[in-house]
C-alpha cells in the first residue's frame, strides 16, 4: 500500500484547488449533486443501524462508506471544497481568484443541497409507506434529532449557538481531514483506510455537518418534527456552513499549505548546536 509524503499531497491539494475552481458548471453541479445524495443516503443508514441495534458506534463505524464512495466516484462536497478552492488563489494559481472560489462554494451548496433534497424525498415515502402511514421508529428519531439539534440550541441562547459553531469547526476539522488523507495513498485500499478514520470520530462525536444536515432537518420537517424551514436555517444550518468553512480552511488547509507547501527554511544546524550551549537562567 503506498504512501506519499505530506509534500507532495500539499501540492495536490493545491491542484486540486485549482481544478475545482475551473471545472465547468454542468460538472460542479452533477458532481455536487450527486454526492449530496450519496452521503445522505449513509446519514439514513447509520441513523436505521443504530435505531435497530439500539447501539449508536456501529452506525457510527459504518457511516464512512458513504463518504469513500462519494470521494472514490470524484464528486464534491462543500466541506471539502471549502478547504481545497482558496489554496489555488494563496497560491496565486495563474487565473484563479476569489471570484472563482465563491462560484465554486455557491454552485456545490446548491447542487448538494438538492441531492441531499433528493435523499430526504424518497427516504420520507419509505419511513411512511408514501405518506400513508405515521413515520416508522427510524422515522420518528430522525424527526426528533431536527428539533433538538434546532430548537434545542435556540433555546440554550449564546451558549447554544457557540455549541453549535464549535461543533461545526470540528467537524470539518475532521472532514477535511479526510479528504486530505486520501491523497495519501495511491491505492483503493490505503484511500479508503486513511479516510475511514476521521470521517467515523466526526460522526460519533456528534459533530455539525452542513450536508448531513441537509438530509436530516429537511426529513425531519416532512416526517413531523416540530420545528420550521426558519428554524433549520437560522438555528443550524447558516452557523453550520460558517463553522465549517472556519474549521476546513483553517486547521487542515492553512496548515498543511504552510508547512509542507510552504516550508520555511531549515535552521543552521551549527547554529541550533551554539544555541543549545547557552546555559539556561
Amino acid at each position: 500500500m503506498s504512501y506519499i509524503q505530506p509534500k507532495e499531497f500539499a501540492a495536490k491539494m493545491v491542484d486540486a484547488g485549482e481544478s475545482k475552481i475551473f471545472m465547468s458548471t454542468k460538472d460542479t453541479l452533477i458532481r455536487a449533486y450527486m454526492a449530496g445524495a450519496i452521503l445522505a443516503l449513509a446519514a439514513a443508514f447509520a441513523v436505521t443501524i443504530a435505531v435497530d441495534t439500539g447501539i449508536f458506534l456501529i452506525g457510527a463505524l459504518l457511516f464512512p462508506v458513504g463518504f469513500c464512495m462519494l470521494y472514490l466516484m470524484g464528486f464534491d462536497l462543500l466541506t471539502g471544497v471549502f478547504t481545497l478552492a482558496p489554496l489555488a488563489v494563496i497560491a496565486k494559481r495563474p487565473g484563479c481568484s476569489w471570484g472563482g472560489v465563491l462560484r465554486n462554494w455557491g454552485l456545490v451548496f446548491i447542487g448538494n443541497f438538492a441531492g441531499a433534497m433528493t435523499t430526504a424525498i424518497f427516504m420520507a415515502i419509505i419511513f411512511t409507506m408514501g405518506f400513508t402511514q405515521e413515520p416508522n421508529a427510524v422515522g420518528q428519531k430522525i424527526g426528533h434529532i431536527g428539533e433538538a439539534r434546532t430548537l434545542g440550541y435556540a433555546a440554550a441562547g449564546f451558549g447554544g449557538m457557540l455549541t453549535l459553531f464549535v461543533r461545526a469547526v470540528m467537524c470539518n476539522w475532521m472532514v477535511s481531514t479526510g479528504v486530505v488523507a486520501a491523497m495519501m495513498s495511491n491505492s483503493v485500499s490505503g484511500k479508503i483506510m486513511a479516510m475511514w478514520m476521521p470521517i467515523l470520530v466526526f460522526f460519533y462525536l456528534g459533530f455539525e455537518h452542513s450536508i448531513v444536515n441537509m438530509f436530516l432537518f429537511p426529513s425531519g420537517i416532512m416526517l413531523g418534527g416540530q420545528f420550521t424551514w426558519f428554524d433549520y436555517f437560522a438555528y443550524n444550518e447558516i452557523p453550520t456552513v460558517i463553522g465549517n468553512l472556519v474549521g476546513g480552511l483553517t486547521f487542515v488547509g492553512a496548515m498543511l499549505y504552510s508547512t509542507h507547501f510552504r516550508e520555511s527554511p531549515k535552521r543552521n544546524a551549527a547554529a541550533a548546536r551554539n544555541d543549545d550551549l547557552v546555559p539556561a537562567e
